[in-house]
């Protein structure tokens, strides 16, 4: 179990837990899961660390098919910039390794915005805190768990 799973499981949330071989030369480990778990790639998610210009650490979880804009994702927070997290500052403040960071059950809670293309999915697909093991669950109760906000922040 991860902490990310220890949480749905605590608080009752309704998900669905799915794993696979991770291959430790995959490219792309969110691109890895859409694939070995035959998933619609728009329809898996993966978790960002971005720092505002202040030192605050943002979460942002967009579609494995696209990239994290930035810009939107400071807008989104009231901030002036943002930039790509430290890794070793994601780690430390989330408690999981990169390609497993998971949105939920971090050590620290961050602000957290999830990127609007999520909402019209029944259900989205998230890394659940180890690579090779993913969480289903709906995009609303990702946000509920998370205390998240939905916004523009993806870019194809």
């Amino acid at each position: 179990m991860t902490p990310a799973l220890d949480l749905l499981k605590k608080v009752r949330a309704e998900h669905r837990i799915h794993s696979y071989e991770h291959d430790p030369k995959a490219a792309s480990y969110g691109l890895e899961a859409a694939e070995k778990l035959n998933l619609p790639p728009a329809q898996v998610f993966k978790t960002l660390l971005a720092s505002t210009e202040k030192g605050e650490l943002l979460v942002a979880v967009v579609p494995v098919v696209g990239s994290l804009d930035l810009k939107a994702l400071a807008h989104a927070a009231g901030a002036k910039k943002a930039e790509m997290a430290d890794p070793a500052a994601a780690q430390r403040a989330t408690g999981y390794l990169l390609g497993g960071i998971s949105p939920l059950g971090q050590k620290k809670r961050l602000r957290t915005f999830i990127d609007e293309t999520a909402q019209p999915f029944a259900t989205i697909y998230v890394s659940a805190g180890r690579r090779g093991l993913e969480v289903e669950l709906s995009a609303a109760v990702l946000a509920h768990h998370t205390q998240a906000t939905f916004a523009q922040i993806g870019r194809e």
